[in-house]
C-alpha cells in the first residue's frame, strides 16, 4: 500500500460547543468513512 500524505492549514471551526476541523471536500475520495489516519496538530497562531 502506498502511503499518501497531505498537509492542510485550517482555522478551527465551532460546531455548537465543540471545536472542529473541517476536512476539504477535495480529500473526500481519499478519506472515506472507516479510513484510519494519523493527525498531528501544530498550533501556528493562537486565537486572541
Amino acid at each position: 500500500m502506498k502511503i499518501r500524505q497531505f498537509t492542510i492549514t485550517k482555522r478551527i471551526a465551532k460546531h455548537g460547543s465543540q471545536a472542529i476541523i473541517v476536512v476539504p471536500r477535495l480529500l473526500e475520495s481519499e478519506l472515506r468513512p472507516g479510513t484510519i489516519t494519523k493527525i498531528i496538530i501544530e498550533i501556528i497562531k493562537e486565537a486572541t
